[in-house]
């Protein structure tokens, strides 16, 4: 078990000035209400004011990041689809792209409808959303194609990447979902949620946050080392175990609460904000 410190309690000096900031949005940055509070705003732009890059790492589509766009102010970028892909947003513009093969969303479909009766999917692609018509999305999409699986599966025109397949359940507990499709079909693909319902995203093989967040790292130069991570929610795991150093907020799963070695308010007390005033005030002191 990993010693747990608040980051209203540590000193100045363990909370040295890093190069990059990577954090999660629903649960985390964002209040409940899913705007962004005026006081994340003037941390988020201390920090790049500072020198230190801010990188947003989420479960969202593009599609869904208005809210925080003209928050990017340096480069623009986002990890989106957690990891499958990384997007310009002052562009709207897609820079990159790590899909989930077809074949193996079909095995996970397969195998998930079979051992958990009643599971409806959806899928992204990077020109948008489809689902099959059973399946109930989280807001209406007029542009959304509804179809039956085996149709949204295939290769559809212009060959666009298959970013994530979503899994939803009406009543299952969502903990024991993701170890059940983990279980049947985890070998397909990464499986992980990052909602308090049973939705389920599922990335391609060797697909995370951390991975492409390591990617774009490493073309910048800046390691692990050098990277603080704030999170709530098992898909933001292997983020935050890459990083270098891991904040928890104080509404998280309790699996990343498990994970972490710092904590920090919760999203609706502006807990990325107050660490990251921390951390700028260790780096003045």
């Amino acid at each position: 078990m990993q010693r747990v410190t608040s980051a209203t309690d540590l000193p100045r000096t363990a909370l040295a000035t890093p190069r990059l900031i990577a954090t999660d949005l629903d649960g985390t940055l964002l209040r409940g209400d899913k705007t962004v509070s005026a006081r994340t705003v003037a941390a988020l732009s201390a920090a790049e004011d500072a020198g230190i890059e801010v990188f947003f790492v989420t479960g969202r589509p593009a599609r869904w990041m208005s809210v925080v766009a003209e928050h990017t102010a340096r480069h623009g970028m986002a990890i989106v689809a957690n990891g499958a892909a990384v997007y310009d947003l002052h562009r709207d513009r897609l820079l990159a792209a790590y899909p989930l093969d077809a074949r193996d969303a079909m095995q996970v479909f397969e195998a998930l409808r079979a051992a958990v009766p009643g599971t409806t999917f959806a899928i992204e692609r990077t020109g948008g959303f489809a689902y099959e018509p059973a399946y109930v999305p989280y807001e209406p999409d007029a542009e959304a194609l509804i179809a039956p699986m085996e149709e949204l599966l295939g290769t559809p025109p212009g060959h666009q990447p298959l970013l994530k397949l979503l899994a939803k359940h009406p009543d299952i507990d969502p903990d024991v979902f993701l170890d059940t499709a983990r279980a049947v079909a985890g070998s397909h693909a990464e499986i992980t949620r990052s909602s308090p319902s049973a939705l389920l995203e599922i990335s391609g093989r060797g697909v995370s946050k951390a991975t492409t967040l390591a990617r774009c790292c490493a073309e910048r130069g800046i390691s692990a080392a050098e990277v603080v991570a704030f999170g709530d929610m098992p898909n933001d795991l292997e983020m935050l175990s890459w990083a270098g150093r891991s904040y928890a907020v104080a509404n998280a799963h309790p699996d990343v609460l498990a994970a972490t070695t710092h904590r920090t308010a919760a999203n609706e007390d502006d807990g990325v904000a107050r660490a990251i005033e921390l951390i700028l005030a260790g780096a003045a002191a």
